[in-house]
């Protein structure tokens, strides 16, 4: 993600709905998707006249034998050609971080939440977290995200690939701790300074508003197991995040 975000354009996975002629190319071996050579699968695509459609992406679990991608004219696979297509793809034992942004992310939640639970009761280590998951997200959402469609030459569609967008990121970053941390009134505060951050951070309205429903979320779910002096901190701070949600959109 090397360029500084210009806009937050609609999804184009409709353009790659299967035609009844696809081919699968399936691996052949079981493991995670580490990483993906998409110029190469740009070239071999332009190559065999095809479009290729893949539908594992970077962290997925792929046992052996289920398909990794889609090639539109099918029968132009040929099996030399499903092999250098699935060369494309480094499929190992673990995710890694080379290409796996949500990987990352859950390797800090896993961390939150062993600091959260009983046996450990570490709310300051889980607020530690709560804070490097904001900076990451912060990130993201300032650079364009991967390019999910890619085209050679200009205007002839080649590839088409999923990557996790930023409301999936935030999903895997907050709502597990959310749910473990109902009855932490600490950690559940610093979630919600956590998405007014974002929601300063990013100007389309609609964004922000996605961000107030999970502030309001985590109020909900804390009701019931804080008293209600805590609730009311909690309160406030959504107050906080709700006005920032509804804010003039900037620009």
């Amino acid at each position: 993600m090397p360029e500084p975000r210009r806009h937050r354009g609609p999804p184009e996975a409709h353009l790659l709905e299967p035609d009844g002629r696809d081919g699968a190319v399936s691996s052949d071996v079981s493991g995670y998707v580490r990483f993906i050579d998409i110029d190469r699968l740009v070239s071999l695509a332009k190559s065999y006249g095809v479009v290729v459609r893949v539908v594992r992406r970077v962290g997925h679990f792929v046992p052996a034998g289920v398909p990794l991608l889609m090639v539109s004219k099918g029968e132009r696979l040929s099996p030399a050609r499903c092999a250098e297509l699935r060369g494309a793809f480094d499929l190992g034992p673990t995710r890694t971080l080379q290409q796996d942004v949500e990987f990352g992310i859950l390797q800090i939640v896993d961390i939150a939440l062993r600091a959260i639970s009983p046996a450990v009761n570490d709310p300051s280590t889980a607020i530690n977290c709560v804070d490097q998951l904001s900076r990451i997200l912060i990130r993201f959402a300032s650079r364009e995200e991967p390019e999910s469609l890619r085209y050679d030459p200009p205007g002839l569609l080649r590839v088409g690939i999923p990557w996790p967008g930023f409301d999936r990121l935030v999903d895997a970053a907050f709502d597990q701790i959310r749910l473990y941390a109902r009855a932490d009134v600490a950690v559940s505060l610093r979630m919600l300074r956590a998405l007014g951050d974002l929601a300063t951070t990013i100007p389309e309205r609609a964004v922000r508003l996605t961000l107030a429903e999970r502030g309001r979320q985590i109020v909900a779910g804390c009701a019931g197991q804080l008293a209600e002096e805590e609730l009311g901190n909690l309160r406030v701070r959504l107050s906080a995040l709700e006005r920032l949600a509804v804010a003039r959109e900037a620009g």
